[in-house]
């Protein structure tokens, strides 16, 4: 049933991913040129409306709070965001873009993704030699913003519930994608 429910969702992201010109390289790149903000609506309104329907979950119980992790920051996660941020920009793709475009036929899309895995398999091929070096140096502990009623982490704001703090980020976002222009 997991595998089921996880091809029905990828496919259903993909096709999302279709419809709203995700998987048009063109459209990625002028989003990054801040001319079109077609995109960026897109993915503020993706974030926010699901940030806050999770968060919405968390706080009526359908989401246990254990399955809720934080990811420990670390320079590579520095470095690799930067060399992220190139690669999406010269090639019009990220990961889940470049899959689904893929998916239409697109014959850049296979260089993108063949190149996608080779480079993740370097990388496992090279980890055992860089994983003591300075791109693995925590740069702090896991911290919350607020409680979820998951004990495994630093609170910041130890007495603020999660809803209110992510509800209002989730909020903000849903607003800028709902005031930002379309095109500049």
């Amino acid at each position: 049933m997991t595998l089921l429910f996880a091809i029905i969702t990828g496919f259903l992201f993909g096709f999302v991913l279709q419809k709203v010109g995700a998987t048009n390289p063109q459209r990625i790149i002028d989003m990054l040129r801040l001319k079109d903000f077609h995109l960026l609506k897109t993915i503020l309104l993706g974030i926010g409306g699901s940030s806050l329907l999770l968060f919405i979950f968390l706080g009526i119980g359908l989401v246990d709070a254990s399955h809720i992790s934080i990811k420990g920051a670390y320079t590579g996660v520095i470095v690799g965001g930067l060399i992220f941020g190139i690669g999406w920009a010269v090639a019009g793709f990220c990961p889940g873009t470049g899959i689904a475009a893929l998916a239409t036929g697109r014959k850049d899309a296979v260089f993108f993704v063949l190149g996608g895995l080779i480079g993740a398999f370097i990388f496992t091929l090279s980890y055992g030699a860089i994983k003591d070096n300075f791109l693995f140096a925590a740069l702090g502990g896991n911290a919350s913003l607020a409680s979820t009623g998951n004990d495994k982490f630093t609170v910041l704001f130890p007495d603020t519930l999660a809803l209110f703090v992510a509800g209002g980020i989730a909020l903000l976002l849903i607003v800028i994608a709902w005031k930002a222009p379309e095109k500049v």
